[in-house]
């Protein structure tokens, strides 16, 4: 550990009551549109106080000779991260996906607000259990996975991180048109797009992928591997659909260029603002990034 006193970050994530009322302007307005649509306010409202209270908790964890900053989901790509930050994520599990592009080895700790508002893959960490993970972390006295992450690389250009997976093709999800390497083949193809996933994004998108296309892929969320899946490749005179789907690792990336003339983007982990433009011409590698996820797991 750094001879800096840790710096703790607090993640979040606008809650929906929040989004609504800034769309709306006021709460009445805020319940006829929900009642209007058969919703109920008063989850919406429950599950606000719920994300506030575990925030407001969450801030009186943290040592108080240790620095502190928070952050939202929306800012994070103008937020720095330092060294010797230890992250809390509080929220659902794409938070942890949409903030791990941004951290450079920096531990992170996903705590669920309740038990009721996801999964807890990502977040599996009760908000009780955050002053001794804050002190362990602190201490270096910490078990985390290490989860591997893969990289878009345009040529010449940015690159995109991704912990779940990574989307290629058309920001309107119309045809895309794409020229494929893997593996020493190479197809031209007209599909719905790519999905290139990791062993962490393997129980989300691609996983409905799998189940409607029959291709199986199963590794762990730390092995160094990711997986393509080309979504309803057209067969035609100038179009195949023969690669489909296939295992990246070290030594086997993925090469796309594009032929999309208008409107190709590569974005990660379901954040369509955050993305490459990949129009007609542009090149893109992928494979599995050196970047890892420093996922806290006690």
């Amino acid at each position: 550990m750094s001879s800096l006193r840790p710096r703790v970050v607090l993640v979040t994530r606008e809650t929906e009551l929040s989004a609504l009322l800034a769309r709306h302007g006021t709460r009445g307005q805020v319940e006829f549109y929900l009642s209007s649509r058969g919703q109920v306010f008063e989850e919406v409202e429950t599950r606000d106080r719920i994300q506030r209270d575990a925030v407001a908790a969450a801030k009186v964890m943290v040592p108080q000779d240790w620095s502190f900053a928070e952050v939202e989901r929306g800012d994070l790509n103008r937020f720095l991260f330092f060294p010797n930050d230890i992250v809390v994520a509080l929220g659902q599990d794409g938070l942890v996906a949409n903030l791990a592009k941004y951290l450079d080895g920096q531990p992170v700790i996903g705590v669920t607000p309740s038990t009721d508002m996801g999964e807890g893959v990502l977040t599996p960490h009760a908000l009780k259990t955050l002053p001794d993970l804050l002190q362990r972390s602190g201490a270096g006295d910490i078990e985390a996975q290490a989860r591997a992450m893969v990289e878009a690389q345009i040529a010449g250009g940015d690159r995109l991180l991704a912990l779940n997976e990574l989307f290629i093709g058309h920001r309107s999800h119309q045809s895309a048109r794409y020229e494929l390497q893997f593996g020493g083949e190479s197809e031209f193809q007209s599909s719905s797009g790519m999905i290139v996933s990791t062993g962490t994004g393997l129980t989300g998108w691609a996983r409905s992928i799998m189940a409607a296309t029959h291709a199986k892929f199963s590794f762990g969320v730390e092995e160094p591997k990711a997986v393509f899946f080309t979504r309803e490749p057209w067969p035609s005179r100038t179009s195949g659909d023969r690669l489909r789907a296939g295992l990246i690792e070290e030594n086997a990336p993925l090469q796309v260029l594009s032929r999309i003339n208008e409107g190709g983007v590569i974005f990660a982990d379901g954040i369509e603002q955050d993305f490459l433009g990949f129009d007609w011409g542009a090149q893109v590698d992928v494979h599995v990034a050196d970047a890892r996820l420093r996922l806290v797991v006690e």
